[in-house]
């Protein structure tokens, strides 16, 4: 079995704003949007958003829901105490003019965006979605090779937040 994934499901307090940045700041297609009722009480919206080569991530936003408390961390990292990059979504770009120019364009949204970091077979960019969600814009560069094999590099690790 290796057919890929299907989608990613993760959570939001905020579904409007989540819906607002995957569309319109990364250019996603909203394709389902479902109520889900709780036979105990409150509801769940269940919202899939395509992000490419027929992968989704299900973000589920519940309200009134006995077991799921109103106030939980969404951001996964921030909740578990471990550095941003730790748990992260990372999403394909074409090509390295896609990763200059999406990488501006999200900015220019007053989103923070680093600086392009050269990760040996990709370069990719970092952002945090309003979920705090770490994600990565990724350019393929070269296919892995027996050189990635034990590679030792150097790297910081950012101050958990």
């Amino acid at each position: 079995m290796n057919a890929g994934f299907a989608h990613v499901g993760v959570s939001t307090h905020d579904m409007e704003a989540t819906i607002a940045f995957y569309c319109q700041v990364l250019g996603c297609r909203r394709v389902g949007d479902e109520r889900i009722e709780i036979g105990k009480g409150g509801v769940i919206r269940q919202v899939s958003i395509d992000v490419g080569d027929g992968q989704y991530f299900v973000f589920m936003e519940a309200k009134g829901v006995d077991g799921i408390r109103g106030d939980y961390d969404t951001s996964i990292n921030r909740s578990l105490g471990v550095p941003p990059g730790m748990y992260h979504y990372a999403l394909r770009v074409a090509s390295m003019s896609e990763l200059t120019a999406t990488a501006e364009a999200i900015a220019r949204h007053g989103i923070d965006v680093s600086e392009v970091t050269d990760l040996g077979n990709a370069k990719a960019v970092f952002l945090q979605d309003p979920n705090g969600l770490q994600l990565e814009l990724s350019v393929k560069i070269r296919d892995f090779d027996e050189s990635d094999i034990g590679r030792i590099t150097k790297a910081e690790v950012a101050d958990s937040a």
